[in-house]
């Protein structure tokens, strides 16, 4: 179950995704059996969040506008970093401007963490609120911003709200990023006809869950094509087999965002079934199943 990620040695490819893991996570299961968590979104101030209603269910997802609520990296670092180490950690790094980015990543590096995770689906307030990720030419500027600061693997997070995310990747890749992670959620809104009014405070949320895994999939596959770096696959995972499809797809490791909301403790029970499904089908380890996609 082992895999090299970015230099990194993991016990296996099983992560948990930004923004559905705490220090406070650990109190459901022992998590130390896990390749890595990734911590929610940590920026160089405190962010409030948005209000509430922020997070409602859908058919086949989730909703959410939590709004990247933190309490910033230095108490990050102080109060939470210390209870999070029984097992690989990647910071997510958050920001509102490139210089907010540059900071968090410099102080998040000096740090005991393992990886850094830039999440450019923030709106640049700089530029009008659009998010760094969607711009090729913006994702790329900040990579190269924050990698000029870090010493530790960078892995840049990419948002799939975008005509062409291989040419956000190809832009990161070349600007200096260790590795990509994909996809972000999507963004959507629901209304509550009865009431009439919007099911989040926020209007416009991030879809995640099952609904977006052949979304997921799809851009997962046309990045591994378009880019020699690693790629963090994530969105809509539920079962091992689903962790074997984007092993398939080209993902060297997955990460479990919404299903651990569902039930805390999935994680783990899909990376028992991974073990059952490599088991059944004789796959010996993670390359094997990566290198088994038989293409029509």
């Amino acid at each position: 179950m082992k895999i090299n990620f970015c230099g990194v040695e993991l016990q296996n490819p099983i992560m948990t995704a930004s923004g559905t893991f705490s220090a406070s996570s650990g109190k459901f299961y022992d998590y130390s059996k896990l390749g890595a968590i990734i911590t929610k979104g940590v920026s160089i101030d405190p962010w409030p969040g948005n209000p509430t209603p922020r997070i409602a269910e859908t058919k086949s997802g989730m909703l959410n506008a939590i709004g990247l609520e933190n309490p910033g990296v230095e108490r990050f670092i102080a109060d939470d970093l210390p209870n999070l180490k029984k097992t690989k950690v990647i910071a997510n790094v958050a920001g509102r401007s490139l210089d907010d980015y540059v900071k968090a990543a410099e102080l998040l590096n000096a740090a005991d963490v393992d990886m850094l995770e830039l999440n450019i689906s923030c709106p640049n307030v700089k530029e009008g609120g659009i998010a760094f990720g969607t711009s090729p030419q913006m994702a790329a500027k900040i990579t190269e911003a924050v990698r000029a600061v870090v010493t530790k693997p960078l892995i840049v997070k990419l948002t799939p709200n975008v005509t062409d995310i291989c040419e956000v990747a190809r832009a990161v890749e070349a600007a200096g990023a260790d590795a990509v992670s994909l996809i972000n959620t999507l963004t959507a809104m629901r209304i509550d006809v009865k009431k009439r009014r919007h099911i989040l405070a926020n209007k416009i949320g991030g879809l995640s869950g099952p609904a977006i895994l052949p979304v997921a999939i799809r851009m997962v596959y046309q990045v591994a094509r378009a880019v020699k770096v690693p790629i963090l696959g994530m969105g809509g995972i539920m079962t091992g087999e689903d962790v074997a499809e984007f092993l398939m797809a080209g993902a060297s490791a997955v990460a479990i965002g919404t299903a651990a909301l569902v039930d805390p403790q999935a994680p783990l029970r899909i990376l028992a079934e991974l073990e059952e499904f490599m088991k059944n089908y004789g796959f010996a380890n993670i390359e094997e199943i990566r290198s088994g996609l038989n293409e029509l």
